[in-house]
């Protein structure tokens, strides 16, 4: 299935983005290559226009059409960097495209489509989730004979993506000995990996998933493309039930490995990139970083590049971002408290901390009975270890709590 993609056409597809996209910069970093012992470099197309690499690939696909095509327009589903790259894709080509999107896609996201493509879009609301929009997008094919563009599943599309390795391999002047991609439904790891096995064989290519999404890594593990029942949107430029059937047939033999990361340490990475390097990226940008600690011996001494997918991250998930960072770090944990009703005891709780232990969050449980009900109580630690004694002097003191942190339905329900 994959043997219709060639180097040549990849080349072919650089040459249609001339002018169109930016060449983005590859650049080393010396905070993590100090903290890795390794040369790690920093592909950014989180500078690219549209501020993702998506633009490459629908670009790509929109170009490689026939004029009588395109005066069809062109339709696609999309709740994220899809929609962005086609809508300015359109805006550029003169194109009329419909961008399906669901209805609980964020005001934020739906204005940035509408700004790239401005008169030559419009924009459908339907459905739930992303599934909804792209039943609803096929259906409007059907029915337009307009050309339906793939974000991922589709050689152009892959072609487009391709493009990235080529910049990568023309600025690298060095041997790269690992190269790290994020994969969802694997467009950018077939493009890139397909550009490296010719270029430069000896790279080793390692796709990295979200541990709730993981997609392409048990496609390979059973040997055949799967849908998953459930995933975690959180990476939501990572998170795809199914990845592709051409991209499945590419990522399966060319990959050396795929790495699962927890959403919580894709959170602290992005945290980080923002306070040491004021990057911000999205969370499937920060997949690669996030990898890096899951291969730290082995990359010692290497030259290691990530690629830095997309920085469309939305600024009112900052504090979704901290929770699920301080989380997997076990710098905050929750508890339900039974308080003795009698006067002190709520002091005595407070006589347990220690000096750095701060309560970041606490309500009554029991809305009618204040001062009566038990207590949510959310604490925050300034080192991991400093939990264990916590718990030791809350046992000691006899407080009567319930922790939350490892009970998954009720941590949901309550917090």
């Amino acid at each position: 299935m994959d043997s219709q993609l060639s180097l040549d056409n990849i080349f072919l597809a650089a040459e249609r983005l001339r002018g169109v996209i930016n060449h983005t910069p590859l650049m080393h970093n010396l905070h993590l290559s100090e903290q890795y012992e390794a040369n790690i470099y920093l592909k950014r197309e989180d500078l690219q226009t549209v501020r993702s690499y998506k633009i490459r690939g629908a670009y790509n696909k929109m170009a490689s059409l026939s004029a009588a095509e395109l005066a069809g327009g062109v339709v696609c589903a999309s709740a994220g960097n899809h929609a962005q790259g086609v809508a300015y894709a359109c805006r550029k080509m003169e194109v009329k495209g419909a961008i399906f999107m669901p209805t609980t896609t964020p005001a934020q996201k739906v204005k940035q489509v509408r700004l790239f493509g401005k008169e030559w879009i419009e924009i459908h609301l339907v459905g739930d989730t992303y599934d909804d929009a792209y039943h609803a997008s096929i259906q409007y094919r059907d029915i337009t004979n307009a050309i339906f563009v793939h974000p991922f599943d589709d050689l152009q599309v892959i072609e487009g993506q391709g493009t990235v390795g080529l910049e990568i391999f023309k600025d690298a002047h060095f041997k790269i000995d690992y190269l790290l991609m994020a994969i969802g439904g694997g467009g950018l790891a077939s493009g890139i990996s397909t550009v490296f096995q010719q270029l430069s064989p000896k790279t080793k290519l390692i796709g990295v998933e979200p541990q709730g999404s993981p997609t392409m890594h048990e496609a390979i593990r059973q040997g055949h493309v799967v849908t998953l029942d459930h995933i975690d949107k959180f990476v939501d430029g990572a998170a795809v039930r199914r990845a592709g059937d051409i991209t499945y047939e590419i990522c399966s033999k060319s990959l050396d490995k795929i790495l699962l990361i927890p959403e919580g340490k894709v959170c602290s990475s992005i945290l980080q990139l923002y306070n040491e390097e004021a990057i911000v990226a999205e969370p499937a940008g920060a997949l690669t970083v996030a990898a890096l600690d899951e291969i730290r011996e082995e990359i010692k001494g290497k030259n290691v590049v990530l690629l830095i997918s997309g920085g469309n991250n939305d600024i009112t998930r900052t504090e979704e971002i901290k929770e699920r960072s301080l989380l997997y770090e076990g710098l905050k944990h929750y508890f339900i408290i039974r308080f003795p009703q009698r006067s002190g005891a709520f002091r005595e709780f407070l006589n347990v901390l220690g000096p750095n232990d701060d309560i970041a969050r606490f309500e009554y449980v029991k809305k009618t009975s204040r001062e009566q009900g038990p207590a949510l109580v959310g604490i925050e630690l300034k080192n991991r270890e400093d939990f264990e004694p916590l718990i030791q002097r809350m046992d000691e003191g006899r407080i009567t709590y319930e922790y939350l942190n490892d009970q998954p339905d009720l941590f949901q329900f309550l917090v």
